[in-house]
């Protein structure tokens, strides 16, 4: 399993929103410029991220986009989902799709619900601010 570019690239400027503390507005320039994410993209991102109402742009001189609510209250669940969708292992868990060749007579389908959340919920229980706090060394932390 691999999130896509685009889903690593909007946690990527999520987590730089969040140092600029949430309240500081920053443009798409000076967010590509400090990611290192094109801006063709951020913009493609911001928007998406907009609509989900993780962000809020301010138009205008002096306009900007800023965090829509404080880094602790979104999670990185709510970040892919907004660029990738709902979160869902294998097509079966999805409502509607039927396209699978053993579907009738597999065993694991019912499973595939509860693994689906188990991945959800690791996702939920991470948090904005914690990917804004440096990483202990691999030293420190087995010491």
């Amino acid at each position: 399993m691999r999130l896509s570019s685009l889903a690593d690239y909007a946690v990527v400027m999520m987590t730089a929103c969040a140092r600029h503390c949430g309240g500081t507005r920053i443009n798409a320039s000076q967010l590509a410029e400090e990611t290192g994410i094109p801006l063709p993209t951020v913009q493609k991102l911001v928007s998406r991220l907009s609509s989900a109402g993780l962000l809020r742009s301010i138009r205008g001189a002096g306009g900007g986009f800023k965090l829509a609510r404080p880094a602790a209250a979104i999670s990185i669940a709510e970040i892919v989902e907004a660029i990738e969708g709902p979160i869902a292992m294998t097509a079966c868990v999805e409502q509607g799709r039927h396209d699978c060749a053993l579907e009738g007579s597999c065993t694991v389908q019912p499973h595939w619900p509860i693994v689906n959340q188990a991945v959800r919920s690791a996702l939920a229980d991470i948090r904005l601010t914690s990917l804004t706090r440096p990483m202990p060394q691999l030293a420190e932390a087995t010491s």
